[in-house]
């Protein structure tokens, strides 16, 4: 079926901490002056994807996924959903201070099938612009304590940022996106959160958002040991930089810049790619494909050799 990419258009969350930035950056049609997020890679039902080109035109990635199962290698025996979700995110606005569950708790508590590990990287962020990561409770008692009496300062491990930066954010992490940030968020395909703290900020009709303080205090890790910024190794590649950022059991992500071309041959399932920076071409099978930043595709398991050639930057991911 496809010997090309799979281009994909991006679907749209409005939300109380978004802005324009997707607008301004990538020129992207959203809905309102509060647009949070594009869900860019995505077969969650709570905004699956459409298919932009080729003979699936039109359809979401979830009835490809469905469907198609070839397209990504996957065993026409496979019942599981499709197990990744990327996103660009406009924190205009700090984010809440949330916590998500493990596959385990999500199961058996919530009846989903996915928990979430996500992991983020800095697009851009203006000056002073931090990540709540992680928190100083040394027991579960303490945690709970701090969260009740709203100890918040004392509490929240605070990481100040720059564009470039990494944090992987397993489930059971403590996390939130400060104002003034733009992040590629890649995921595991789940919209479960335990929200924690909102600033006691209101909606327009005067309203809270839920808290959901005692489940976030049954999935979050104690004590949280862990380095919130890593610095990765590059490796050069002739014209192509490659940095592994993270590879954990749900995704592997790594960022890719390149100035001139690369002959590349799919040894994944299938490949998701991010167009951050730039722009080139994809050539699959002789056949080329325009590239320009804010694009999103997946190479489908039906591509066996591609190249890329321009001045790209690229976030890329697999299972």
């Amino acid at each position: 079926m496809y010997h090309e990419p799979i281009f994909l258009e991006p679907v749209f969350q409005e939300r109380i901490w978004g802005g324009e930035k997707l607008k301004e950056k990538y020129g992207y049609p959203i809905p309102s002056k509060q647009t949070g997020e594009a869900w860019v890679i995505s077969a969650h039902p709570n905004g699956p994807s459409q298919i932009k080109n080729g003979p699936l035109k039109g359809k979401t990635l979830a009835e490809a996924w469905e469907d198609y199962g070839k397209l990504f290698n996957k065993d026409t025996d496979n019942k599981e959903e499709y197990p990744l979700l990327v996103k660009l995110l406009d924190a205009n606005a700090n984010l809440s201070v949330q916590v998500h569950p493990d596959d385990t708790y999500a199961r058996e508590v919530e009846g989903v099938p996915y928990g979430k590990t996500e992991c983020w990287y800095v697009v851009s962020a203006e000056p002073d612009a931090e990540l709540i990561i992680g928190h100083h409770a040394t027991s579960r008692d303490e945690l709970q304590q701090m969260m009740q009496s709203g100890e918040w300062d004392a509490l929240l491990k605070r990481v100040p940022v720059q564009a470039g930066d990494f944090v992987h954010v397993p489930s059971g992490t403590i996390h939130a996106i400060g104002s003034g940030i733009v992040i590629l968020e890649t995921q595991q395909s789940s919209d479960i959160t335990y929200r924690v703290y909102d600033y006691d900020r209101t909606d327009a009709a005067g309203n809270k958002r839920d808290l959901h303080l005692e489940k976030a205090a049954q999935v979050t890790t104690v004590p949280d040991n862990r380095a919130a910024l890593i610095e990765h190794a590059e490796d050069k590649q002739g014209d192509l930089s490659i940095k592994r950022l993270v590879e954990d059991p749900y995704f592997t992500v790594e960022h890719w810049k390149l100035n001139g071309a690369t002959e590349n041959k799919l040894e994944v399932d299938f490949l998701q790619v991010s167009v951050l920076e730039g722009k080139g071409d994809i050539i699959v099978e002789g056949k080329t494909f325009n590239l320009e930043k804010g694009m999103h595709f997946i190479l489908p398991h039906t591509v066996k050799d591609y190249r890329f050639d321009g001045e790209l930057e690229l976030v890329v991911s697999w299972v």
